[in-house]
């Protein structure tokens, strides 16, 4: 019975050193999975915190339309100074700056003794070339009459019609010298060559005036027709191809802070100037509440179609680099992209791209300078 006891008793000894060992066991190894997991967990948790955090913004194509402002000069579509076509001096003048024109109107008369006294002379010299010339031709006749009687011999006849022929060229450019002088007679005033305004005034009664012709005449008036008026601007090279025959633009003046204008492209120059590398443009501007001045000053507004493709993005997702203007793009699999680009226009806070990147593609914003090709990174929501 004793033994029997003790066995007994050695086996539940056993027993609860066995639960008791494995009890230890499983604790031991809990505590090391614990450990190893948490280190690994670590691990994870280090790894994504070193990897770089990106916001982005998608490359979008902009299909709308740019507005630009350029200088504008108006001017007056057709502007003549007066010159007076004969010597003399200023009898009176009728118009002053401001007044309006018609087409023939007189502005001024010019006095001119020397050329009625030539032309006084002129009609005298016509008189007696006239007389001289009929004589002739009366004297002429009689010869040839005489010739047929042999009274007179044929030589002395070819003679008397051949002066006679002179005489009749000698009329004929007296006649043609008088017409002269009256055509400069008809000189004397001065007529207006279309309708218009008297833009400006240099003489006044009693001055002494040159033709048109000689080194020192000055004009006596200017005439301008302001209504329409002709608009120039010159287009950068760039705008070029967008223009179109017959397309509208704004005109914007200072003076007149409400209120807009248009005008019409009339045409181009069809050449770029070298210098400047732009094209001159002309439009035709209505002014029939004749307000706009020939001369002034404009800003005139085009709106033109955006290039196709044409993408803009923020000047904080430029990286300047040794290589050049890049963007950095994410790939797919969250890669950095290095991209080099080409600016066409910079708006200050954006910049159009010419060439680099397509839309679609995701563009970091505010780029780390440690940036690099092929880098892992996480994009921000």
């Amino acid at each position: 019975m004793t033994e029997v006891t003790q066995t007994l008793f050695s086996r539940i000894k056993l027993r609860k050193w066995l639960i008791f060992s494995t009890s230890l066991l499983i604790i031991i190894f809990t505590l090391i999975f614990q450990r190893v997991q948490a280190a690994k967990n670590l691990r994870i948790s280090t790894e994504k915190a070193a990897i770089t955090r990106v916001s982005v913004i998608t490359a979008q194509a902009d299909s709308g339309s740019d507005t630009i402002i350029l200088p504008g000069n108006v001017m007056a579509w057709h502007e003549a100074p007066i010159y007076a076509r004969v010597n003399g001096y200023v009898r009176k003048w009728y118009v002053d700056i401001g007044a309006p024109v018609k087409f023939g109107d007189l502005l001024a008369v010019i006095e001119t003794p020397e050329l009625d006294a030539q032309q006084r002379q002129a009609k005298a010299d016509l008189n007696n070339a006239k007389a001289n010339n009929a004589l002739a031709k009366i004297t002429a006749k009689r010869w040839v009459n005489l010739l047929k009687t042999e009274s007179v011999s044929k030589q002395e006849t070819d003679e008397k019609i051949s002066a006679a022929k002179a005489l009749q060229a000698t009329m004929i450019a007296a006649k043609a010298n008088l017409d002269r002088l009256n055509e400069l007679v008809n000189f004397q005033k001065i007529v207006a060559p279309f309708d218009g305004v008297i833009t400006a005034r240099a003489t006044d009664i009693g001055d002494l005036v040159d033709a048109g012709s000689s080194v020192s005449a000055k004009p006596l008036f200017r005439v301008a027709q302001t209504n329409p008026l002709r608009l120039y601007v010159r287009v950068p090279q760039f705008y070029t191809a967008q223009l179109q025959k017959n397309m509208h633009i704004s005109l914007h003046f200072a003076e007149y802070p409400h209120h807009v204008f248009t005008g019409e492209l009339l045409d181009t120059a069809k050449a770029i100037d070298p210098l400047t590398r732009t094209l001159l443009t002309q439009f035709k501007v209505d002014n029939s509440q004749g307000i706009l001045l020939a001369g002034a000053y404009t800003e005139v507004w085009f709106t033109l179609p955006l290039p196709p493709h044409t993408i803009r993005i923020p000047v904080n997702a430029l990286i300047f680099q040794a290589p050049g203007l890049q963007v950095a793009t994410v790939t797919a699999d969250q890669k950095i992209k290095l991209k080099k680009i080409s600016v066409r226009r910079d708006f200050g806070t954006e910049v159009e791209i010419a060439a680099g990147i397509t839309s679609g593609e995701k563009i970091v914003i505010n780029p780390p300078d440690a940036l690099y090709d092929g880098e892992s990174v996480r994009v921000q929501s």
